[in-house]
This record gives C-alpha cells, structure tokens and sequence, in this order.
C-alpha cells in the first residue's frame, strides 16, 4: 500500500509534484495524470502573477485535478515575509496546508534554519498544517519539532540541481533517529534512481519539481518518479538482505552429484 498520512490526512501516493516551469499548462496535466501524486505544490507568486487569463486557466487546472493543493512560500527571505505569504495562500487556495521555504542564501537556496523554526512557530499556532524546507541537520530538525511541526522535508541537494543526495550519512542519520517523524525529500534529486533510493532508506515520500518539469520528456519522468518511488516503498517494507564483505552461494551444494575440491 503505497498511501501514507500527514497530520492525520491519508494521501494516496508517496511522491508530491510541483507545478513551476513546464513547457506548457497542457504538459503539466498530463505530468500530474501521470504520476498521480498524493499533492501537488503551487506558489501564491504563480498564481498571481501573469496576465488574468493565464491565471485563470493555471488555477482552473489545478482544480480539474481534484488532487490536494500544497502551497508553498516560495522566495520569501525573512519570517514576517513567509507568514504573511502563508496566510495570503491560505485565502487563495482554502487550505491550511503551506510548505514552508525561508531561503537565507541566494547563490545555493539554502533554508534559513534560525528563521524557519520562528516562522514555524507562529504558522503552527495559528493552525497550519507545516511542511518545512530545511537541510538534513537534525539538530534543526528536532527544533523544527518542537516548534510544532508534524512532518519535515529535508533537502537533498540545492533547488533544481539534480546533484541527487549530496550528504547521505546525514539523511540517513537523521532517518534513524527520528524514526516516528514523516520525512519526505525535497529539492536536488534528479534521477528516478536517487528517488529510490531515499525510499529504500526509509523516508516517507518525496517531492519533485525541476527533475521533472525539465526533462525532454516531462510526462514520461513523471511516471518514471512516480514508479521508483513505489519501488523504493515496497522494497524497504520487504526487507532488504543486510548487504555483507564475503560472498555467500544462493546455491546450496549439499546433494550435488559432483563435488569438486582440490584433492579430485
């Protein structure tokens, strides 16, 4: 079963997609009908911004898709910017679910882990549903939490790279020892592969913009993302074997008609 819960909402899919930079509107929708992803992010800035018609028409889509709207606070750089953000996408798009981004370097996108945490705090208490851009350092985390967050979505590498995971004992580190918090990757993955990845280390989703929305074929990578992070789900719930130094035959021989050795 491949859904998974967030603040007590049940989404049918592991993978969140964006919604920015597509080549065209009609190539975001048959994007998102391909992965089918349990929400789909939107920018108050996207919404807002265009001409009237092409606004209407962004706006239309998303509703036709019936999917869970995320809305993101995307290039606010200070607390005051990102909860006013927040509270205006709130009014737009009638829901109370934000991911929360407070970029503090412009060159790599980094979050401001010191800001995020305040804006978190106030957007918590206020009755939001917080999703949190933040890096893998889980001392950051762990204030993340205590600042009301139910959910975290660490960085892999820098927005729009594609670098794939850039510090994997870190998010590994940060899986083991936040076991019961959802974690969901966001930001740096470029391959399908990386999506796996993550999902056989034990993360609990992740969300995807630029790999896909830049790729020669935006439709086909939906679908290919949205099949890996399956295929990482699954495996991880399987059990993967404990990988070892030595090779170990899957062929018993006990029984063989012939044994070699070398005395023979």
């Amino acid at each position: 079963m491949n859904a998974f819960t967030l603040y007590g909402e049940t989404f049918g899919s592991r993978l969140l997609l964006g919604t920015a930079a597509y080549p065209t509107t009609d190539v975001l929708r048959q994007a998102i009908a391909a992965a089918a992803p349990g929400m789909i992010t939107v920018s108050l800035r996207r919404q807002t911004s265009g001409s009237e018609t092409s606004g209407q028409s962004f706006w239309q889509l998303l509703q036709e898709t019936g999917i869970p709207l995320l809305p993101n606070t995307a290039g606010c750089q200070s607390v005051q910017e990102a909860v006013t953000t927040a509270q205006m996408a709130r009014e737009v798009f009638e829901t109370d679910w934000i991911k929360l981004e407070l970029i503090g370097d412009d060159d790599t996108l980094q979050p401001d882990v010191f800001q995020l945490v305040e804006a978190a705090r106030i957007l918590c208490n206020d009755g939001f549903k917080v999703l949190p851009y933040c890096t893998e350092d889980l001392i950051a985390c762990r204030r993340l939490l205590d600042a009301g967050c139910q959910a975290l979505m660490p960085w892999a590498a820098p927005i729009g790279t594609g670098l794939g995971v850039v510090h994997g004992y870190a998010l590994r580190v940060l899986r083991e020892r936040l076991p019961d918090t959802p974690l969901i990757v966001d930001a740096g993955l470029g391959l399908p592969s990386q999506a796996a990845q993550v999902m056989e280390w034990g993360y609990d989703g992740v969300l995807l913009n630029t790999a896909v929305s830049r790729a020669g074929d935006p439709v086909g990578m939906a679908q290919a993302f949205a099949w890996a992070v399956a295929a990482g789900h699954e495996a991880k719930q399987a059990g993967p074997v404990p990988p070892r130094e030595q090779a170990q035959a899957s062929t018993p021989t006990v029984g063989q008609p012939f044994w070699h050795s070398k005395d023979y």
